[in-house]
């Protein structure tokens, strides 16, 4: 902390006008969200798919044997194929007939076939003074300055199970949950469940600085979680304390 106190100083004092009325050293709570989740898998509809729908939504069908001798292919691949589209809700029977399920025919119009969900789950970090989700690596975890964030927000289980699940996707889309490559696309199609299961400690550098040329104090905070300088935080200490540092530093 001590090297990178030094580079950051060295940093603001780039500016001449600007001079370091004073530094703190503290911890931003981040809780650790363990969130499960389905993904869906979205493939280009193969052709046997694609002829078997139009298949079923011209001509009355009621055995795999049928539709095998009409397209000319081996049942075994017609069976598979029938399983799969009616596990995932393609295809179903009505009246002894397969048709297509408004799903199905949404699939076939678009020409993707989605598979059936599957369970994942992962871990993603979650700021309530941010109010919002932070990508980074917590350096050395284990470590925990005295002080803590004298403005962190109060957040527990049911802070993080009344998190929208929108909001949850858009963390998961951030590290690579959601893929597209080529034919195949991985989305998330649903959240199970997120449970706050630890609190992880990243230290934050806070400079007071005084610019003598616009004649203000303001504040200037290093996240190492994120390793940016963190606007938020800065807001936040600038509308509560700006006129308190006025009176203790000039």
């Amino acid at each position: 902390m001590n090297e990178l106190k030094a580079r950051l100083t060295k940093e603001l004092q780039q500016d001449f006008n600007v001079k370091i009325m004073g530094s703190l050293s503290w911890s931003l709570p981040i809780h650790s969200i363990e969130v499960e989740f389905n993904t869906a898998k979205r493939t280009t509809m193969d052709i046997l798919m694609k002829m078997m729908l139009i298949t079923f939504r011209k001509v009355e069908i009621e055995t795999a044997q049928e539709l095998s001798e009409i397209l000319l292919v081996e049942q075994l691949f017609i069976n598979d194929l029938i399983d799969k589209m009616s596990r995932t809700g393609v295809i179903e029977k009505k009246e002894g007939f397969f048709s297509l399920t408004d799903t199905g025919v949404e699939q076939l119009e678009r020409g993707v076939f989605e598979h059936e969900p599957e369970i994942d789950s992962t871990r993603i970090l979650y700021s309530p003074s941010h109010q919002a989700f932070l990508n980074g690596d917590i350096k050395n975890s284990s470590h925990k300055e005295q002080e803590m964030y004298r403005y962190q927000v109060e957040f527990d289980d049911k802070g993080a199970a009344s998190l929208e699940d929108s909001v949850i996707v858009d963390a998961l889309k951030t590290i690579g949950i959601e893929s597209n490559e080529g034919n195949v696309q991985v989305v998330v199609s649903e959240i199970i469940s997120a449970s706050s299961n630890e609190i992880e400690w990243a230290p934050c550098l806070e400079f007071h600085l005084y610019n003598k040329a616009e004649d203000i104090m303001y504040a200037r905070v290093w996240n190492t979680l994120t390793e940016h300088w963190d606007e938020t935080l800065e807001a936040q200490l600038n509308e509560k304390e700006r006129k308190k540092w006025r009176e203790t530093y000039l």
